[in-house]
């Protein structure tokens, strides 16, 4: 799995390894416009990928830069 893959995940709203409250949370954020969050396993490691809230910038972290 590379980076592009979880980002392309991400832009098609499959939210990785988040619980289902998460999961809805990030659904509901698709149609308010706030900020979402995915987080994925690539390597043993745990990445997170964060879009802010009016789509301008997403970030891509590891757990131990979150």
């Amino acid at each position: 799995m590379t980076i592009s893959c979880l980002l392309t995940r991400h832009l098609h709203c499959d939210w990785g390894e988040l619980c289902e409250e998460d999961w809805k949370m990030n659904d509901a954020a698709v149609r308010k416009g706030e900020r979402l969050l995915s987080a994925y396993k690539i390597g043993g490691k745990k990445v997170f990928i964060i879009t802010e809230w009016d789509r301008s910038v997403t970030t891509i972290l590891f757990a131990d830069e979150y």
